[in-house]
């Protein structure tokens, strides 16, 4: 009896040390590519590898789907993504919720030409107004928001198209739209990039839901424990390390937020409605 107990906590060790010693494997889904990924995570990755005695590796997805075919399939355990896309990857594969990442300014808003035409909300009705990236939750969800929070209702009141941001300000300056969703920061860069030209926001949203860190529904009970315990009591730590990316600089100023659950992105969920979408099973594409 003592040799077969001795023998099932050996076993149990063994296991435990095992599965702590495999590589835990990161990914991110806005960012393509290993050397993209490492230029703004690397320093993230070994303050995380460190706090948690954890071995982190970076994973490249090539895309959001991408992202839910290897966690479902077991090749990544946590994936740093948007609100849009989580709400989809929960219908898809019921992750686990590690933490939130605050992106301070981080709402939709609605902006024009300061000397153009377009001085209310009301004003759009009947024009067109351009999105950003289809499925952006700041740049295309959160934007048909606002306007459907004003009245003014996606497919119906005014004419929604796809179109990058440089090139809708360059329509916008010709007369060819009337608006542009995007967001804070977005606006910021077009202002320095048409330093000529003077813009004006005509409606903003609340802040939007923040960036997610999510962990495959099978993960070890010990290694979410450890990452998540790592940013309860590291988070400045951890933030530090994620600044060192410069894409990363949009969440300059913000903190993990842990105490977070599935019902915080049911604005986002109300988004894709907005927009005609009543299913969360699929990636806008």
């Amino acid at each position: 009896m003592f040799r077969r107990l001795v023998s099932a906590l050996a076993i149990t060790v063994v296991t435990a040390f095992a599965a702590s010693a495999e590589p835990v494997r990161f990914a991110v889904t806005d960012i393509e590519g290993l050397e993209a990924l490492q230029q703004e995570f690397g320093g993230f990755q070994k303050e995380l590898s460190k706090l948690t005695g954890l071995d982190i590796e970076l994973i490249p997805v090539s895309s959001r789907t991408a992202a839910v075919e290897a966690m479902n399939s077991g090749h990544v355990e946590l994936v740093l993504t948007g609100p849009a896309e989580y709400v989809v990857m929960k219908q898809l594969s019921d992750p686990r919720i590690v933490v939130a990442w605050q992106r301070p300014d981080y709402f939709a808003q609605i902006a024009v030409l300061a000397n153009g035409p377009i001085r209310s909300i009301d004003d759009l009705k009947g024009k067109k107004v351009s999105f950003g990236s289809v499925g952006s939750t700041s740049q295309h969800l959160g934007p048909a928001q606002v306007l459907a929070d004003f009245g003014i209702m996606y497919g119906k009141d005014y004419e929604g198209v796809i179109i990058s941001r440089n090139v809708a300000a360059e329509a916008l300056l010709r007369g060819d739209i009337a608006a542009i969703g995007l967001n804070y920061g977005h606006l910021n860069a077009i202002r320095k990039a048409f330093p000529n030209a003077a813009f004006a926001v005509v409606a903003r949203g609340r802040d939007l839901p923040n960036d997610i860190l999510v962990a495959r529904k099978d993960i070890p009970e010990e290694v979410f424990v450890k990452v998540r315990e790592a940013f309860l009591k590291h988070g400045n730590e951890l933030m530090n390390a994620v600044l060192k990316g410069e894409d990363n600089q949009k969440f300059k100023g913000g903190v993990f937020i842990t105490d977070v659950k599935d019902s915080d992105y049911d604005y986002v969920r109300s988004m894709y409605r907005t927009i005609g979408i009543e299913s969360f099973g699929s990636f806008i594409n």
